[in-house]
């Protein structure tokens, strides 16, 4: 699996946005409030998310490299310790964020997200941050924002009891481990996907939903 190019990563980047908003038109208010495959979040609870994690994306690029993002990598704390406190802060920045209708938090979601992507591209080969020696890229940052965007669009997709998957799952897939040092050693990385390759049946989406925590299965029953 090659790293994919800064031109591909921010098209598909583009197509999560432009996904998202996609699925958001079609909720109704009722199912703003339906369950989604994020445990203990509505969908409007993840609208939310999209609108908080899109805004720590400028933070963590205007103090970069030294974020609050950048000091707790920084620790070289386990995966799943670091996985504990930034699930922590999401759900602080979710319940400081002022109630509002999912169409408002996608919209300001969008906004944010869109700009991200302009800012990056000047910025590209800058550190952002970096966990136990391995420097991690603003354009890695940006793939990981990308996958981001894709995982949860599949999310919301599952809400309205749909099914999603983007045009590239092995360019998401890539740009995911990219942007995931803590979780991916590159021998640990590379010997994953040499086994992969050859494992019949293998889909590089359903290994990142499930590498992401996500159970695939997961669809809302639409009464």
């Amino acid at each position: 699996m090659s790293r994919p190019s800064r031109t591909a990563i921010l098209a598909a980047y583009r197509d999560g946005i432009t996904v998202i908003c996609e699925l958001a038109v079609q909720f109704s208010d009722a199912a703003w409030l339906g369950p989604t495959p994020c445990i203990d979040w509505r969908a409007v609870d993840l609208a939310g998310h999209l609108r908080c994690i899109a805004d720590d994306y400028h933070e963590y690029l205007d103090d970069a490299p030294d974020s609050r993002l950048a000091r707790l990598m920084a620790t070289g704390a386990p995966a799943d310790s670091l996985a504990r406190k930034l699930a922590r802060q999401n759900s602080a920045e979710l319940a400081a964020l002022p109630d509002g209708p999912g169409p408002e938090h996608i919209a300001a979601f969008a906004e944010s997200a869109r700009a991200y992507g302009r800012r990056v591209q000047a910025l590209w080969e800058w550190p952002h941050h970096s966990y136990r020696g391995h420097i991690v890229t603003v354009g890695a940052m940006a793939g990981l924002a990308c996958a981001e965007w894709h995982l949860h669009a599949w999310d919301l997709a599952r809400s309205l009891g749909k099914d999603y998957r983007p045009a590239d799952p092995g360019l998401v897939l890539s740009a995911w481990r990219t942007g995931m040092p803590q979780l991916w050693t590159a021998e640990a990385s590379e010997q994953a996907v040499q086994a992969q390759a050859v494992a019949e049946g293998y889909d590089e989406w359903l290994d990142l939903l499930g590498a992401s925590g996500r159970d695939p299965g997961w669809l809302r029953v639409l009464v």
